[in-house]
């Protein structure tokens, strides 16, 4: 090999070790001011964060906030921070304006249980809140807390027939109203990790408007008693809303939309479709009594006297004795059997 390529070689080679060791240094003096500010975030104070978006009135609970390193010239004093803030006593406190996800909370966002406006904070938007006086019988013996759902029912006295004896009936009215307090008191009283159980005189729940005047009408025809609902009970009456067709979820929704759509039909009170007993239910002494047509809609468990729904009495009254069932082209009656 002659001089000249080997000076050449010797050249390219001294250029490409040059050039080698530039791009190392140049990616290391890249690198280096991002991991100086990855360390100086993590070693950042750790700021109370919001994990998904909160809406006016959500109630706070362990899986919705989280502390999470923050910029240290970024943090404000009505920040919650760890070590100084302890977030079980946030857990039940509703969010008074709306918080983004991943932006930090602050103390003026939330309102506790006992401070004022909790209450307005904690209805849903378009939503009222109607007070009913019960006591340890209507009200199911103090077994009711804030954040249950119950039934409302109405027992009344109708005006009979005949003898002139007044028909008893119990009405099931609405179904999955949310209690939001029972007396003054929002939140579940506990002792020594205990629930503590009390008999309210007054209970407070989360309405519609409209809801709220059949609740205000209704406790002047009769007695408003509570049943309490199952928590179960809400997942079947949405599964059948979906499967019916009720409830329809929008093409190509992402999941937290899908679950946002779910729960708030899932919390929207109940109206109409009621279902209602009588004396003549419980009592076949009762049935002289029975004059009048079963509310549009509702359903009666009396179905072997004659007085289900759908069918109508013959003279629009029973006066006792075996009845049957007459169908006459699309109309049904019953007819009380020896009647003249």
């Amino acid at each position: 090999m002659d001089k000249k390529k080997l000076m050449l070689l010797l050249g390219a080679l001294v250029i490409a070790i040059g050039t080698a060791l530039a791009a190392r240094s140049l990616f290391a003096g890249a690198s280096s001011p991002k991991a100086e500010a990855t360390q100086a975030v993590a070693q950042g104070p750790k700021a109370l964060v919001a994990q998904r978006a909160l809406p006016v009135g959500t109630i706070i609970t362990a899986d919705s906030i989280s502390f999470q390193p923050w910029p240290k010239e970024m943090v404000q004093d009505a920040y919650f921070l760890e070590g100084e803030a302890d977030i079980t006593k946030l857990l039940g406190t509703v969010v008074r304006f709306p918080i983004t996800a991943g932006q930090p909370v602050t103390q003026g966002a939330l309102v506790a249980p006992g401070d004022r406006g909790f209450l307005a904070a904690a209805l849903g938007p378009g939503m009222r809140a109607v007070t009913i006086t019960v006591s340890q019988k209507t009200g199911v013996a103090g077994f009711i807390f804030p954040g249950d759902r119950v039934d409302l029912l109405l027992t009344q006295s109708v005006k009979g027939t005949d003898s002139g004896e007044p028909l008893k009936t119990a009405e099931t009215i609405l179904r999955n109203l949310r209690v939001l307090a029972t007396d003054q008191s929002t939140e579940t009283e506990t002792e020594n990790g205990k629930t503590v159980v009390r008999s309210a005189r007054t209970i407070t729940l989360e309405v519609t408007p409209r809801i709220g005047e059949k609740i205000a009408v209704a406790d002047t025809i009769g007695t408003l008693n509570l049943s309490l609902r199952s928590i179960a009970d809400n997942q079947t009456e949405l599964e059948k809303a979906i499967a019916s067709g009720t409830v329809k979820v929008p093409e190509g929704a992402s999941k937290q939309e899908e679950d946002r759509i779910l729960s708030k039909v899932q919390a929207q009170p109940v109206e109409g479709a009621t279902t209602y007993v009588t004396g003549g239910d419980v009592s076949r002494f009762q049935r002289r009594t029975i004059s009048f047509a079963p509310p549009a809609g509702a359903s009666s468990a009396m179905d072997r006297s004659g007085s289900a729904s759908g069918i109508s009495p013959r003279a629009g009254e029973y006066s006792g004795g075996p009845v049957v069932r007459v169908t006459r082209g699309k109309t049904t009656t019953a007819e009380q059997v020896g009647a003249k």
